[in-house]
């Protein structure tokens, strides 16, 4: 278009030049992800406009260039009202700087408005020329938007202003930095914005002026991707065209814009009321620029309304995205079903193919496959028939439920009367035994004499009515039936103990067999049935047969028939060999229950009658002798006179002795016949001394059993003291008659006599007692007695021969066996024990303290002195002081430097087994190591840690010593060290002495080996 003047807009700064946003050329190189720009005008809260910084060069060359093409004018100055904006002057792909018609005047003039400054001035159409395309140039500023933010849907017309001030501010002539995140088809850049050290973004949000995204699925980091977003499209207008349409009003509905005019309109008639006259400002060209309050808001609303809508366009197009996807992903899992499903279509066609071919050749062999399935069944049904079924209706239950209830044992009649004949028998004896008075106990004893005549005849009568009993072969069918149940029906299990359970068991066996019998016999019915069709079938065939039949009589129906008969086998099968169900199975096992409680009362009855029968068997044969007399105690006192005269011969001799070596006269053969006579005298005396033990022995078990009345109708006896002592006590062994040798060297405190019986070596161990200490004596010797005597060499104890109390002097002696030189601290200083030997030596030791323990004794003087090894295989452990408690044994217990005390011992705890098991500990650990001396631990245990031990050992060994919870005699015989054949304790040849160094140490060390502090009795004397 040719050109008649200058306009004035080509005397503005190239600073805004290309505010108007032109679309980019093709071939123009992409934005870098982050630039620097200059802010140039904000459109809302969260949009602005802003030109690179890297393209200033050009902006002022095109500076120069319009200044030489076309004159200077002045600037025009004024704010737009953006409400009435309605056109443009040119094309966007063709205009450099750009205008918009504001409100034609005439058909020479016109208004118009330049966006990047916001001016308005009225010029002669002919003054608008068209650029050369020399000076047609792409836009320079671009559209950019906060990242992750967006306006409220509910903002206010005042909030959005208020909104677009404050970025305004923010951004307004500043160099700011923006990091690319996505661009819109608009060319709209998503950025995040910074000035200095400040986010843009961050700081409209604090404010409140925008909100953050709920959705931001577009605005993935794409870099300057184009991506779906807020397109404003923008049409090519004629430059001749006297309208140019906005671009954004484009993308408002048409009921929006129709308000939107509307607005526009009624402010403008409010101007014009408020304002009677126009204000201008006439510039040096004489063009006037207007400036109303009321555009710049109809401005703002519209932008805000534009805003709202790309807003809701984005949240539109994500909500159809998504549902695109969803749509998608549904599509391809119905194909996928869809192909799935023509597959199994398929291979539903071929199976069904196949299977009517299986059914045309079954059809074709039908009665074939009935007959063979049918011979099958009745052949399995022959070997059911066949079976034994007792198991599966209860027939042995039957059995059994009658062996235990038809032909159960009855109960002696006479039992009861038995029972209460020895109640009353035992009452007569305790009244004896409670007795003080000779005429009470008389006046006892005659009516003991008559219940007893009375329990006499019981017995008998109860002897004869047991005799007759079938009691063994009753015994021998009960474990017989038993046995045979229990492979039956397994093992009893808890079950309902209720009287009628039999009756429970008869209906249902009833009910089962009533069942099963009509199953059979329908069974039997219809293959009789079958066997008469097969007659009639073959007659027919028969054609030498002159009866005549026809077809339909002869096959008749034969498929019913085929039917029933295998209804009726799978029926009589089906009860035969399938599972009971739990009900059935809970009555058999119910009524098996009672049925073995039946067996065990019967055979527990059994046995206590075989038990009164052997009671009152011996009791017939032994109270016959004394049914009317009394034992005397004539022969007691004989033996007691015999001896007394011996002991006095004895002493004579024993004078005779002394005088004969006193005397002048002193002949060796006199010498020789008075000790052979001294000898002979005592071996007498000992031989009398166990008479009379056997004597008292016969009279404690009278008394015991029959006749309580003997220790208090004949006292001098001393029945009582011999029944306390457990038969150890003898008050015919005197000390002096004895000829004994002192063992000073192995105990200064308490007198230690070795003696020689019969040709044994015993050892008199003497005590120190007073009239309150001697009855202690008694029992707790008694105890240890009756512990030995219950297992005898098996309890792997030092036996007691006797114990006797001296007359001239308080002291008490116990005679034991003498085992000269077999104490362990004697065998270890002579020669050590090897591995074999420790294993079987402290395996005897641990028997000895658990037959101890289980009689609740504690030993408390286990010790290297008072155990033994005897032939260097058996271990046993030895008596202890009577006259101590078990807390002064154990706390003085010791070996050498070797503590065998506990340590709780001496912080006050009392003695137990488990402190005879820390000094059983002790020892072991004193054997594999060959050494007494160790260090200690703070706790007052020895410390094994770097010791040659094997580790087996010296575990067990941690938990004999150990402070806490110790391992029992039990525990310590089940330990592997005493499982195996051999042992594995490792002693190390450092520690171990040579032989001949032991053989030198022998005669030097006997007074360390004797510890006399540990026990005063101890039994490793040494030759």
């Amino acid at each position: 278009m040719e050109g008649k003047g200058v306009p004035s807009w080509a005397s503005f700064r190239p600073l805004h030049i290309g505010g108007c946003g032109c679309h980019i050329q093709p071939g123009v190189a992409p934005m870098p992800s982050v630039e620097d720009v200059f802010g140039c005008h904000v459109e809302d809260g969260v949009t602005f406009w802003a030109q690179s910084i890297e393209r200033n060069h050009e902006i002022s060359q095109i500076t120069t260039d319009l200044a030489r093409i076309c004159p200077t004018m002045n600037a025009v100055f004024g704010n737009p009202d953006l409400d009435k904006i309605y056109g443009g002057l040119f094309s966007e792909d063709q205009c450099w700087y750009r205008c918009k018609l504001q409100q034609v005047t005439s058909d020479e003039t016109c208004t118009v408005i330049y966006i990047d400054y916001g001016n308005s001035e009225t010029l002669n159409r002919s003054n608008i020329v068209e650029l050369p395309e020399s000076l047609q140039f792409p836009s320079i500023a671009k559209k950019y938007r906060l990242w992750g933010l967006q306006l409220p849907s509910n903002m206010e017309l005042s909030q959005f202003a208020k909104a677009k001030e404050f970025l305004s501010s923010l951004i307004f002539e500043k160099q700011i930095r923006v990091r690319h995140k996505v661009t819109y088809k608009d060319n709209t850049v998503v950025v995040q914005a910074e000035f200095g050290n400040t986010d843009i973004g961050e700081e409209v949000a604090k404010k409140g002026l925008a909100e953050r995204c709920k959705s931001i699925s577009s605005m993935n980091y794409n870099g300057d991707r184009k991506v779906d977003g807020p397109v404003c499209p923008t049409k090519n207008i004629n430059m001749l065209s006297p309208t140019w349409k906005n671009r954004y009003v484009e993308n408002i509905p048409s009921g929006e814009q129709q308000n939107i005019q509307v607005i526009i309109r009624q402010k403008g008639r409010l101007n014009e009321q408020r304002i009677p006259e126009t204000k201008y400002e006439k510039n040096s060209s004489g063009n006037n620029a207007l400036f109303t309050k009321e555009r710049l808001t109809s401005s703002e609303y519209v932008n805000m309304v534009k805003a709202k809508q790309d807003q809701k366009l984005m949240e539109e197009e994500e909500k159809l995205k998504a549902e695109r996807d969803v749509a998608l992903q549904n599509c391809k899992v119905l194909a996928s079903q869809i192909e799935q499903l023509n597959s199994d279509f398929q291979k539903e066609m071929e199976t069904s193919k196949e299977i009517i071919k299986d059914l045309e050749r079954n059809l074709e062999s039908s009665v074939r496959n009935k007959l063979k399935d049918l011979s099958t069944k009745i052949e399995l049904l022959k070997t059911v028939r066949h079976a034994n079924m007792s198991d599966r209706f209860g027939d042995d239950l039957s059995e059994a439920i009658r062996v235990v209830t038809v032909e159960c044992l009855s109960v002696p009649l006479s039992l009861q009367k038995l029972d209460d004949s020895w109640t009353e028998y035992n009452l007569a004896q305790e009244m004896i035994r409670l007795c003080k008075d000779v005429g009470e106990i008389e006046m006892s004893i005659v009516k003991r004499n008559l219940v007893q005549q009375n329990l006499y005849s019981v017995v008998e009568e109860f002897i004869t009515e047991a005799e007759k009993l079938p009691l063994c072969s009753r015994t021998e069918k009960l474990q017989a039936l038993s046995r045979t149940l229990a492979e039956t029906y397994g093992q009893v299990t808890e079950a309902e103990d209720s009287e009628n359970i039999f009756d429970m068991f008869h209906e249902w066996k009833c009910g089962k067999m009533e069942e099963f019998q009509r199953v059979r016999k329908d069974t039997d019915d219809s293959l009789g049935q079958l066997l008469l069709w097969f007659c009639c079938i073959r007659k027919y065939f028969d054609l030498t047969s002159d009866e005549s039949l026809g077809s339909e009589d002869v096959v008749g129906d034969i498929d019913g028939l085929l039917v029933k008969v295998k209804v009726y086998i799978d029926k009589e099968l089906d009860i035969s060999l399938v599972d009971q169900e739990e009900t059935d199975k809970k009555i058999i096992l119910n009524a098996y229950s009672k049925v073995i409680k039946k067996i065990q009362e019967e055979e527990q009855l059994i046995r206590m009658v075989e038990l009164k029968y052997r009671a009152g068997v011996e009791f017939k044969k032994q109270i016959l002798e004394w049914l009317n007399k009394s034992p005397n105690v004539d022969h007691l006192l004989s033996i007691k006179k015999t001896i007394k005269c011996l002991k006095a011969q004895l002493r004579w001799k024993l004078v005779e002795k002394s005088n004969m070596e006193e005397s002048d006269e002193y002949s060796d053969s006199d010498m020789r016949n008075i000790k052979e006579e001294i000898v002979s005298l005592r071996n007498k005396i000992f031989q009398d001394i166990i008479l009379e033990q056997e004597e008292y022995e016969k009279l404690s078990n009278l008394v015991q059993k029959w006749f309580p009345e003997l220790p208090l109708l004949h006292p001098e006896t001393g029945i009582l003291n011999y029944m306390a002592s457990g038969g150890l006590l003898s008050v015919s062994l005197e000390r002096d008659l004895l000829d004994g040798e002192p063992m000073k060297e192995l105990s200064s405190k308490h007198p230690l006599v070795c003696s020689e019986i019969h040709g044994q070596k015993v050892l008199l161990k003497g005590y120190s007692v007073g009239v309150d200490t001697e009855a202690t004596v008694i029992v707790k010797a008694a105890q240890y007695h009756k512990a030995w005597s219950e297992l005898k060499e098996k309890s792997d104890l030092l036996p007691l021969m006797f114990l006797f109390f001296c007359k001239s002097d308080p002291l008490a002696y116990l005679m034991v066996p003498f085992y000269p030189g077999e104490s362990l601290g004697a065998v270890q200083a002579r020669k050590p024990l090897i591995l074999e030997e420790i294993v079987k030596v402290m395996k005897g030791i641990a028997c000895g303290l658990q037959t101890l323990h289980k009689s609740d004794l504690i030993h408390g003087s286990v010790n290297p002195n008072n155990t033994f090894a005897l032939g260097r295989e058996r271990g046993i452990v030895g008596d202890f002081d009577f006259t101590k408690t078990a807390d002064q044994r154990s706390s003085v217990n010791s070996f050498g430097s070797l503590i065998l005390a506990a340590p709780e011992l001496k912080m006050g705890q009392p003695a137990s087994p488990s402190t005879d098991m820390y000094a059983y500990g002790c020892l072991l650990l004193w054997l594999c190591t060959a050494n007494d001396k160790f260090k200690m631990n703070p706790d007052g245990t020895p410390e094994t840690a770097g010791l040659d031990l094997d580790i087996k050992v010296e575990k067990l060994i941690s938990r004999l010593i150990c402070p806490g919870d110790r391992i029992m005699t039990m525990q310590v015989l089940a330990d592997e060290c005493f499982c195996t054949a051999k042992a594995a304790f490792m002693v190390s040849p450092a520690t171990v002495p040579a032989e001949d160094a032991y053989e030198k140490k022998d005669n030097s060390e006997d007074k360390v080996i004797s510890n006399e502090e540990a026990d005063p009795c101890h039994n490793n004397l040494k030759l």
